[in-house]
């Protein structure tokens, strides 16, 4: 079992810089998955940012350019550093860690609030 804690999440004012982290604990195997997913209220959970432990990273074409994943996997811990945050960036942030190897399995963080003010 795989626990997932985020962090780093409050309320900020648009175009103040906030830093998201993800720390995994448990059984954690290498080559998997993490991303960054966030929800608003009355709308769908939607992908954010995700990495590969090799690196390679993927974007919503909505933060291209303000936000960037990045992550150390001897901790096992997943960053979202977010530049210039906008009102429309507000939700409640999600952490989730998928495995392919030696087993399929997805883990999902409790989440963390984001409020971005004008």
């Amino acid at each position: 079992q795989v626990q997932l804690v985020e962090s780093g999440g409050g309320l900020v004012q648009a175009g103040e810089s906030l830093r998201l982290s993800c720390a995994a604990s448990g059984r954690v195997f290498s080559g998997n998955v993490m991303s960054w997913y966030r929800q608003a209220p009355g709308t769908q959970r939607e992908l954010v940012a995700d990495s590969t432990a090799g690196g390679t990273t993927n974007y919503a074409d909505s933060v291209k350019g303000r936000f960037t994943i990045s992550r150390d996997n001897a901790k096992n811990t997943v960053y979202l550093q977010m530049n210039s945050p906008k009102p429309e960036d507000t939700g409640t942030y999600y952490c989730k860690l998928e495995q392919r190897r030696p087993f399929m399995a997805t883990y999902w963080g409790q989440g963390t609030q984001v409020t971005v003010s004008s």
